[in-house]
């Protein structure tokens, strides 16, 4: 299969949208709990941008959103953050960084409006948070969902953030770098996820 184009996602593409999710649904188990309404559950909560990966067929083979988080009421004002959310690839598809693809789509909409991303991840498998993590993606906390896993027991989640980039800032620091290529792998990719998007 040749690599699918990247693309911001159209009204069009729901139906597509959805029959991907479904087919990751029956092989990963993502999302945990399948939605009543799987148009809706990828429309909201509005996303400020989503796009698609689409094979050469213009078959949507992965998915990705962000939403804005606004700030606290009640809180001081906050550096703007969103949060990636819908994160997948159809198994037919995975093998050619599509995961990551659809990431750096969400970083670079985040980073040319200085924008920090977050997301969740449930815990389970390790190859969306080793995805994360090699991206740049830092876990910054454990908590319990405020949901349950389908046979009622509780769902632990992984909150991950990636800092916003300055201009000029893309490349690491050389010693940032070293300090990266050192560390054992399985550092790297510790934790897990219920989606397989690599």
């Amino acid at each position: 299969m040749n690599r699918p184009a990247v693309r911001r996602r159209r009204a069009t593409d729901l139906d597509g949208c959805v029959a991907a999710l479904a087919e990751v649904h029956r092989v990963d188990g993502y999302p945990l709990n399948w939605p009543a309404d799987p148009h809706r559950w990828l429309r909201e909560p509005h996303p400020a941008r989503a796009w698609v990966a689409v094979d050469a067929d213009a078959a949507v083979v992965g998915h990705v959103a962000v939403h804005r988080i606004p700030d606290q009421v009640d809180g001081p004002p906050g550096r703007p953050t969103a949060e990636v959310a819908r994160l997948f690839v159809v198994p037919k598809a995975r093998g050619l960084a599509l995961g990551s693809a659809l990431l750096d789509r969400a970083r670079q909409w985040a980073d040319k409006r200085a924008t920090d991303l977050v997301l969740e991840l449930a815990a389970g498998g390790t190859a969306a948070a080793a995805l994360y993590e090699r991206a740049g993606w830092r876990c910054v906390g454990t908590s319990t969902a405020p949901w349950a896993a389908p046979d009622g027991s509780p769902v632990s989640l992984r909150h991950y953030t990636l800092r916003h980039r300055a201009p000029g800032s893309d490349v690491a620091p050389a010693s940032t770098a070293r300090r990266r290529a050192s560390r054992p792998a399985a550092s790297r990719s510790s934790g897990g996820s219920s989606t397989s998007i690599s």
